[in-house]
């Protein structure tokens, strides 16, 4: 009877409705409504589930996010609603991107002539110590005496500004143009300088490509040597989108040696391989544990998973990383152990495979005259 009653008083939810209260919602650029200025893509109503698409200028994709959310506050308030998600993606305006013919078919090419080499390193998987890996391998090409960028294109889930210590958004140089923050030597880019912390990055794939496009265009990386792109697990759209619009110089595969994450690798190695990329190696990351008292060695992730997949692709082993809290520690602390600890084996293996990577992309003196 009490549920009969309530649903009879129950507010109808109707797309009028949702248009009237998303109306309430303001786009702070344009000092205008967002249904007024033609950003509703879609509503769908299903019981007392909303679901909207707000679709902006790509342009626009990072500033939307508050928007984003205020949207979807308002209509959680709606009496009877019991779920509402709004989702940001973009289009883009003819003449707003440049395309340039490639041999095979229409690609967008980023302009690098102030780069001399970029670097991925991916894992196919996540957890396995790929952005820590990334950023001590940046900081040791800088000890080698080469000037380095950091570009943390995992747009979902940043995690180098903490890792390098750094805070704070870029600051503007000119038109659209901003500039890297910078510490230990490394010039660093990632989403999570742009976006606050607690901010789920609720993005679809053309929303994720654009950011990493801006990323890399619209950042005033300055002439460096070489820049380390840490890519985000899986091997999707950013994985692709990069091998299209960076002349890749090679990849560094990172796992651990437990099979469930060799598993990954693999398609992770395979795609790679399909878009003409150069694997320069894999990295073994968390190979053993080693007791600080006894000296007792434990394989906790298995034993040689890594050695052994390597040697079946003819493929290098860049080196093995024993597992350690004090690696976590200058990953939390924005110190990574490279700089906190550089006598550690772990730091001591970092400085050995950026020697060898450094041969394997040709960084040598005479090229970078």
């Amino acid at each position: 009877m009490l549920r009969c009653y309530f649903l009879k008083t129950m507010t109808k939810i109707t797309k009028e409705l949702v248009l009237s209260i998303l109306k309430e919602v303001q786009d702070p650029s344009q000092s205008n409504d967002i249904v007024s200025l033609g950003f509703i893509n879609n509503i769908t109503i299903k019981d007392t589930n909303i679901a909207v698409t707000l679709e902006v200028p790509v342009h626009r994709g990072a500033s939307m996010e508050p928007v984003r959310k205020l949207a979807q506050q308002k209509l959680l308030k709606i009496d009877g609603v019991t779920s509402a998600t709004v989702v940001v993606t973009a289009h883009e305006n003819k003449g707003e991107q440049t395309k340039v013919e490639s041999s095979d078919n229409m690609t967008e090419k980023v302009l690098e002539s102030n780069v001399k080499r970029f670097i991925a390193v991916g894992s196919g998987k996540g957890g396995v110590g790929k952005s820590t890996t990334s950023v001590n391998l940046a900081i040791a090409l800088k000890l080698e005496g080469y000037s380095v960028g950091l570009l943390d294109a995992d747009v979902y889930g940043p995690s180098q500004p903490r890792m390098l210590g750094v805070s704070g958004r870029p600051a503007s140089v000119g038109g659209d143009m901003v500039a890297p923050l910078q510490n230990f030597g490394i010039s660093l880019m990632s989403m999570g300088l742009l976006v606050p912390d607690d901010t789920a990055m609720i993005w679809r794939g053309p929303m994720v490509q654009s950011a990493l496009t801006q990323m890399l265009n619209s950042v005033a990386w300055g002439n460096l040597d070489v820049i380390v792109i840490d890519l985000p697990p899986g091997t999707g759209d950013i994985q692709i989108s990069l091998a299209q619009q960076v002349n890749l110089a090679g990849a560094i595969i990172v796992s651990t040696p437990q099979d469930i994450a060799l598993l990954d690798v693999v398609k992770a190695l395979t795609m790679f391989q399909k878009a003409n990329v150069p694997v320069l190696g894999m990295i073994e990351n968390m190979s053993y544990w080693s007791c600080p008292d006894c000296g007792r060695v434990d394989h906790i992730f298995g034993e040689g998973g890594v050695k052994i997949e390597a040697k079946k692709r003819n493929i290098d082993l860049l080196g093995e990383i024993p597992i350690s809290a004090e690696v976590r520690k200058g990953s939390d602390s924005g110190i990574p152990i490279i700089i906190s600890d550089p006598e550690s084996i772990q730091s001591i293996n970092y400085r050995t495979m950026a020697k060898t990577i450094i041969k394997s992309i040709k960084l040598d003196e005479e090229e970078l005259k």
